[in-house]
Order: structure tokens, then C-alpha cells, then sequence
């Protein structure tokens, strides 16, 4: 991992904090097929992501001062609440199969069970970086939904790419290469690194699409006002309603009509 080298605090310099970190050189895969591996080295950069989120979840915040990083307790609740919030919020509130699978996620979530870690937020294939010429993670990226949550939120997130297609956001769904791990071997390999965690259950994999279809409204909304930071951003509006087309075969129910 990339070690932060200087953090300076005093605006005066360049007009806004900073810090500085270590470059590490390395290569992004945004397509979960990973197509110009070879069948290994596409095992190995899976499991090397699933274990390096399981090396993150061991870490225990009070011990590296991070205690105030965010609320343990009730994550899913709260999520749940802040995603709807978002939804009803943009040009997609009128969507029946959004709103609906919000309010099937609020009836499905399972008591709290005490669970809490450091929560990257969007721990996926897109935001590793792997070694230029090895099957490993060397960093992890993005991290500014990171807070401190419930492992499975972040689990069941990397482990989206199992439920949907490779134009859905570089899913391997009905397209999976050889070497690429089960999703129950996905898991195995977590609870190898961390065996206090159970294996995600749908409700835990639905939650990650629905928070990604509220993430694909924003950025269709942005792309319609023209403030979308992507030139390209409109193509990702279609994603919203197929991520949550998803969730709702993850639940194994029928959503209502849009």
C-alpha cells in the first residue's frame, strides 16, 4: 500500500490542505472479465482483492486513531435512509421499482449485529491498482465514501460483478472467463483472512446494487444539467433501473411495473 509521506494542514500554502503520498506504479482493469490475463493471474488478482478487503476489515480503528471515523451501529439503517434520501431527491424519485426495492430493503435488513470496520465504500475491480507485472493488489483507490461500517456492506459491493453483465459496468455475468473464482469461492477466500465475518446474504448483495442504481441517478442527473464531470456520463443513466432489475433477482421477487 501507498504510504502517506506529509499532511499539511495550514491552507496559506496552496490554498487548501494537502498531503503527499508514494507513488506506486501499477495497472487499473476496469472490465471484470479481465480478458488479457491469463486464466491464473485472473484468480490471483480476485482473490488478492477479496483478501486485501479482508486485511482492511482486521484493522481495528481505535488502535490506528481513527475511533471518530463514523457511527458504528445500525450502518444499514442509516444507509438505507441516506440512499432513499438521495433517490427521492433526483429526477428518478418517480421510479416505482427504485422506490419500491428501497422500501423491500428497509422491511429485509437483519438486526444489528454488532459488526462494525473501517468501510471503503467502493471497493471494487475499477479502484484497485495492481502491480504492473504480478497478480496483486499494491493499492486501493477512492476512497472518499470510506467511513467506518459494516463489512458485508463492503463485501457484498465487491461482489457485484457476479450479478451483472459486462455492460453493466464490467460485470461477468452470463460472460465469466476461466480462473475467475466462484462467488463462493470469493467469499471463502475472505473468510479465510477473517472468519468472523459471515458470507453475504441477499439482502447484503441487493443493498450494494440499489446503493449503486441511486449512485448511476446522480450522475444521470448531473449529465442532464451538463455539470457531470465525465463528458460521457448520460451513458450511464440506463444503469440505474438495470442495477436495481438486479437487486430484485438477487432477492428472488418480482419488482413492481415502472
Amino acid at each position: 500500500m501507498p504510504r502517506a509521506l506529509l499532511f499539511h494542514e495550514d491552507a496559506a500554502l496552496l490554498g487548501t490542505p494537502f498531503y503527499l503520498m508514494d507513488f506506486v506504479e501499477g495497472r487499473v482493469f476496469s472490465d471484470g472479465r479481465l480478458p488479457d490475463l491469463s486464466p491464473a493471474e485472473r484468480r490471483e488478482v480476485y482473490l488478492s482483492m477479496v483478501r486485501t478487503l479482508a486485511r482492511l476489515h482486521r484493522v481495528r480503528p481505535d488502535e490506528i486513531g481513527l475511533s471518530d471515523f463514523g457511527r458504528p451501529g445500525d450502518y444499514f439503517a442509516r444507509q438505507i435512509h441516506r440512499w432513499t434520501s438521495q433517490l427521492e431527491a433526483s429526477s428518478f424519485a418517480e421510479d416505482r421499482v427504485l422506490l419500491a426495492l428501497s422500501e423491500r430493503l428497509a422491511e429485509l435488513q437483519p438486526p444489528d449485529d454488532g459488526l462494525s470496520s473501517i468501510a471503503h465504500g467502493d471497493f471494487r475491480l475499477g479502484n484497485m491498482l495492481i502491480h504492473p507485472t504480478e497478480p496483486r493488489v499494491i493499492a486501493v483507490l477512492d476512497w472518499e465514501l470510506s467511513t467506518i461500517g459494516h463489512p458485508l456492506a463492503d463485501l457484498g459491493f465487491a461482489a457485484m460483478p457476479f450479478h451483472t453483465s459486462p455492460d453493466e459496468y464490467g460485470g461477468i455475468l452470463g460472460a465469466e472467463t476461466e480462473g475467475i473464482p466462484t462467488e463462493a469461492g470469493f467469499f471463502e477466500a475472505y473468510r479465510e483472512v477473517h472468519p468472523e465475518v459471515p458470507p453475504p446474504q441477499a439482502f447484503h448483495i441487493a443493498f450494494a446494487l440499489f446503493r449503486f442504481a441511486v449512485i448511476f441517478t446522480g450522475i444521470a442527473d448531473r449529465a442532464a444539467q451538463g455539470t457531470a464531470a465525465d463528458p460521457e456520463a448520460a451513458r450511464y443513466a440506463p444503469l440505474a433501473g438495470r442495477f436495481a432489475q438486479r437487486a430484485w433477482e438477487v432477492l428472488g421477487e418480482t419488482p413492481p411495473e415502472g
